[in-house]
Formats: C-alpha cells, sequence, structure tokens
C-alpha cells in the first residue's frame, strides 16, 4: 500500500494540473464572440460628441450616419452639434466633447498654450469660402479692396461698387466662428470690427437665408452651403471653384480639422478613419463642396503660409 502512494499522489497532481488547464481556457473565452480565424471578435462601442464649425458639420453628420450604419459600429453613437469653432475647440479641451470641429488651427483660438499642445490636429478636408451677396445688388464681382471697404464701412452702397443704388446690408458670424476668421485672414487680410448696423449670426445656414432673404445684404459662405438663392463673387476676377483652389488661384480657403484631447480612443479613431476612407472623401467630401486633402497641389503650415 505504503509502495503504491507516491504513484497515486503524481496521478490525482497530474489529474489537477489538466483540470486547472481547462478551466483557464474557458475563462478567457467566455463572452467573447469568434470572428471565424479563431480569435476573439470585440465589438466597439461608445457615444461621440463632435462640436464647433458649421461650415464642417455637413460633412460630419452625413459622414457620421453613414458611420452608424455600418454593422461593425452598430453599438457606436454620432452625435454633431455646431456653434463655431472657437466652441468646438474649447469644448474639447474641457473635456465636454470628444471631438472639436474648426476651420482653423487650435493656436488661433485658444490662448493657453498648454492646452493646444493637449490637442491632437486630424485634419480631413480642405474648405473654401466665398462672398455672397443678395441677387438684386448688381454686382458679380469684388477686389479685395473692395472687401476691406465694404466690411469696414467705408463703402456703404452698391452702386459705390458698381452696382444698384441699394445699401450694403453686412451679414457676419460672431468672433469665435471659424468661417469669419478663415474669411478675414484669407480674403481681407486682417480682423475686423462688427460694423454697426451689420446682422450676425451664428451657422452658416442663418447666414444664406439672411443673404438671399435681405435686400443689399453681403455675407461669405463655405462651398457646401452655396445655392442658386445667392450670387457667388468672384474674388479679384478668380470663382471660387474646386479646381481653382487645388491648383492655388483662389486663396479663401482652410483646412477642416477634428481635434481631439490627446490620442483617440477606438471608436473615436475608428470614426476619424473612418472619414479619412475612400468611400467618403472621393464621394460625400466632394459631393458636399469641400475637397479631398489628396488634390490639393498647395498647403498652408499654422501661420498661413504657402510650403511645398
Amino acid at each position: 500500500m505504503f509502495k503504491k502512494l507516491p504513484f497515486i499522489l503524481m496521478t490525482l497532481t497530474f489529474v489537477l494540473v489538466l483540470a486547472a488547464c481547462g478551466s483557464k481556457n474557458d475563462a478567457g473565452t467566455e463572452g467573447a464572440a469568434s470572428n471565424g480565424s479563431g480569435e476573439a471578435a470585440t465589438e466597439l462601442s461608445g457615444n461621440i460628441l463632435a462640436v464647433g464649425s458649421t461650415a464642417l458639420l455637413p460633412l460630419v453628420e452625413q459622414a457620421g450616419q453613414k458611420f452608424m450604419a455600418v454593422d461593425e459600429y452598430k453599438n457606436v453613437t454620432v452625435q454633431v452639434q455646431g456653434g463655431g469653432s472657437g466652441t468646438g475647440l474649447t469644448q474639447v479641451s474641457d473635456g465636454q466633447a470628444t471631438i472639436g470641429n474648426s476651420d482653423v488651427f487650435a493656436e488661433e483660438k485658444l490662448e493657453d498654450e498648454a492646452k493646444v499642445k493637449e490637442l491632437v490636429d486630424h485634419q480631413v478636408a480642405v474648405v473654401a469660402m466665398a462672398p455672397v451677396s443678395n441677387k438684386d445688388t448688381g454686382v458679380e464681382d469684388l477686389t479685395k479692396q473692395q472687401l476691406i471697404d465694404i466690411f469696414s464701412g467705408k463703402v456703404t452702397n452698391w452702386k459705390d461698387v458698381g452696382g444698384a443704388d441699394q445699401a450694403i446690408v453686412i451679414v457676419n458670424r460672431p468672433s469665435s466662428s471659424g468661417t469669419r476668421a478663415t474669411f478675414e485672414k484669407y480674403a481681407l487680410g486682417a480682423k475686423m470690427d462688427d460694423i454697426a448696423g451689420s446682422i450676425q449670426e451664428d451657422s452658416s445656414g442663418n447666414v444664406r437665408k439672411l443673404v438671399a432673404e435681405t435686400p443689399g445684404a453681403i455675407g461669405y459662405l463655405a462651398l457646401s452651403y452655396l445655392d442658386d438663392s445667392l450670387t457667388v463673387l468672384k474674388y479679384d476676377g478668380v470663382e471660387a471653384t474646386v479646381e481653382n483652389v487645388e491648383a492655388g488661384t483662389y486663396p479663401v480657403w482652410a483646412y477642416e480639422h477634428m481635434y481631439t484631447k490627446g490620442e483617440p480612443d477606438a471608436a473615436t479613431k475608428a470614426f476619424l478613419d473612418f472619414i479619412m476612407s475612400d468611400e467618403v472623401q472621393l464621394n460625400d467630401v466632394t459631393e458636399l463642396g469641400y475637397i479631398p486633402m489628396s488634390g490639393m497641389k498647395v498647403k498652408r503650415d499654422a501661420a498661413g503660409n504657402v510650403v511645398q
């Protein structure tokens, strides 16, 4: 009996080891769905809130709807809100939004350098801005100096720039707007104070409606908001077209940024990758009047300088 005891103990130990290994394998696969290759498949989930630029809003909204319709991302919710680039950058910096949509580089809106350094820039498209007017102004082309004179209040009647004898009504965006910052920087060359009697609207959609309905009105919009209800004004004789922007002959354009605070989480990264996919860049981006990043023959740095 005593001679058999070591053998019995060794056999019992072997059985216990096998049982432990089996339990470990069961625990490792519990609740994980197979992806068909023997590996565990992980479903993405989460809530993404993108806030900011109304110029970028149509693209992010449309891409968000398509993204959520993909079976792989059915557990991810994408919400998109406007409010202007400054609002988007502030909210993503403060952790109130997942993504801050902006028409300008973060350093142009956020004064705190430490907060700027926390943000990661994801450039997803190029947006061009065009001056627009009510159809009854009688003007189709304005020079840079004429635009400066209008938005500074020096010229107040369309007849002084070759149009109808009609008072000029400026429809402007608030100071937090990236669209306004882009227009002032590249069309006017300087920031402008608000003129007494001008109208201020916080969304591109409202600007389009007011300019179309207000006699003598002038404003500016991203190409994605242009339609037949407005006169799209040439800038120094050059039309605001995708081709002219890509070639570098039309100067009023900016990158569209989607900022995250630090590197994005898995769901947010998947959404950003989706926006940069050929499906979105070659379809939604161009369809909505934006310009794919790959189409640009010129590049700009944060200071607005053209770089190669």
